[in-house]
């Protein structure tokens, strides 16, 4: 089960500081800070959805109903207009971290695609890909500059150039995830669950009833927010 970091680990953090300026600095280090609690509390629910909700790989390839197209898990293949959620959401900071392994100026493009990997397809896969992805963020965030400047290179359907820093697009990714949260948890609500499932055999009838996931899966901060939800990770202005 998914545990909320803990005002420790936040105590603990120590990102780059600047010494020009240490007031503004401190404000760019506490930011870092709350973006990587952010994206670990995100990447973490889809880890807690694997662990505690989904029951096989099978779960991850079903085509949604509601969104034709979509899955949980593999990407998109001729005729699909959507695909996957979990390895598309977890592209976007596996793209911007490796885009910091380059010398600068970074570039980076969100439509470079990072297929055939096993997360699309096995529970296992899709587990270790996200833990994965959050240790890369526990050990770069803190060395980075939160105003690194990048060039986003786009599709869009016009070839085009856009400045943005490595603060902007952290929260960016962040965002993107939770957009994709959102349709996992439509997804999720079409699936029957295996004990659903045995439950209808013995009773030789058909129950249909969806996986049922936490009240703020899928859901902005933003609205969590306005809803003043502060029971939930992310309903918390000042995290």
């Amino acid at each position: 089960m998914y545990i909320s970091p803990s005002a420790a680990n936040m105590s603990s953090y120590t990102p780059r500081t600047n010494a020009a300026d240490p007031s503004t600095s401190q404000e760019r280090n506490e930011t870092l800070a709350q973006q990587l609690v952010v994206a670990r509390t995100v990447l973490s629910q889809a880890v807690d959805l694997i662990d505690n909700h989904l029951t096989t790989d099978e779960q991850l390839t079903v085509s949604s109903k509601y969104l034709p197209g979509s899955t949980i898990g593999c990407r998109p293949t001729e005729g699909m207009l959507q695909g996957n959620t979990f390895a598309t959401a977890r592209d976007h900071y596996v793209l911007l971290l490796d885009s910091l392994k380059t010398p600068a100026p970074h570039t980076m493009s969100y439509d470079t695609r990072i297929r055939n990997t096993p997360m699309e397809t096995s529970l296992s896969g899709a587990r270790e890909a996200l833990l994965a992805t959050i240790k890369q963020l526990e050990d770069a965030v803190p060395a980075a500059n939160l105003d690194q400047p990048l060039t986003l290179h786009a599709i869009t359907p016009h070839m085009h150039e856009f400045k943005s820093t490595f603060g902007r697009e952290l929260w960016f990714a962040s965002l993107h995830c939770v957009h994709h949260w959102s349709m996992v948890r439509v997804i999720a609500g079409e699936l029957v669950s295996v004990n659903v499932s045995l439950l209808a055999v013995n009773l030789n009838t058909k129950l249909e009833q969806g996986i049922t996931l936490q009240e703020d899966f899928g859901f902005a901060p933003s609205t969590l927010v306005y809803q003043d939800r502060q029971d939930t990770p992310l309903g918390k202005a000042n995290l």
